[in-house]
């Protein structure tokens, strides 16, 4: 037999570096083409910028102070600086800012909580915060939801007491108030008159607040049972009813009055009257 030899195969010639240089930089070239591309294109921007939960500050002062806007690049954006500008803003309490690709970016606000209105020199409505700050209200057809002081000294330290006290208590405690008024006497020198939107006076202090406007509705819904549709609730040393009739006269003589004198009166008959 013929020995035969094997057959060699022919081996492909190995590549040279110059080709896998090459290569890599066509890979590069076109990643940084397509990079240069996207960031050219629509897709790079701010599309939206939404804002939700403000009812007193206006969006408009909101993304002011953010200095975000439609058209900036979305990656360029931090939302760690927008919710620190947005922050300073007085009536904001927190912001939380959250980018959702593409290019929309929301800016949910969170505002101190506000215990009362009041009306400014000029009419504006402002509002008073639990620290008796006061801020206007800029924002077009917002809802009076919570009490309007009035006759109230700018300087009174017992407007910022009040503050602080309501702000203590659920807000579903004033639904039904209206307005506030001071009414001291030299018995009560923090007296305060509350006006109910069922149509009652209520007459307390500011110190008795807490511990008085909790049963308050149940006060006036009892009233209200016996046919009873307004009139002064007195909740003092005690809790009592006093009727007003529709006369003047009557008015004129059961409306107590604020002098230092008739003060101590009212004190002195109140404090004989019994706990209902």
């Amino acid at each position: 037999m013929d020995d035969r030899l094997p057959v060699m195969k022919k081996q492909a010639p190995p590549r040279s570096r110059g080709s896998r240089r090459l290569l890599t930089v066509l890979v590069i070239f076109f990643i940084g083409l397509l990079l240069v591309l996207f960031f050219q294109s629509s897709l790079s921007k701010i599309s939206q910028v939404e804002v939700t939960g403000q009812q007193l500050v206006d969006p408009a002062e909101i993304l002011q102070k953010a200095e975000v806007k439609q058209g900036d690049h979305f990656f360029s954006v931090s939302s760690a600086d927008i919710e620190k500008k947005v922050q300073t803003l007085p009536m904001v309490e927190s912001a939380e800012v959250t980018k959702h690709f593409p290019g929309r970016i929301t800016i949910r606000v969170q505002e101190h909580p506000k215990v009362a209105y009041q009306i400014g020199e000029g009419g504006q409505v402002e509002v008073l915060l639990a620290d008796a700050s006061i801020l206007p209200v800029k924002v077009q057809g917002v809802p009076l939801d919570k009490p309007i002081l009035t006759g109230w000294d700018p300087a009174d330290p017992l407007k910022t007491r009040l503050c602080l006290a309501m702000a203590k208590l659920p807000p579903a405690y004033f639904a039904d108030i209206s307005e506030i008024k001071p009414a001291p006497t030299a018995a009560y020198p923090d007296k305060i008159r509350l006006y109910t939107r069922t149509g009652f006076e209520v007459q307390t202090t500011i110190g008795k607040l807490p511990e008085k406007i909790k049963y308050l509705q149940s006060y006036i819904s009892n009233l209200q049972t016996d046919q009873i549709k307004g009139g002064i609730i007195k909740m003092l040393e005690a809790d009592y009813y006093t009727a007003v009739d529709d006369t003047p006269e009557s008015k004129a003589g059961q409306t107590p009055t604020e002098g230092d004198s008739a003060g101590k009166e009212e004190a002195s008959e109140e404090e004989k009257k019994p706990q209902n």
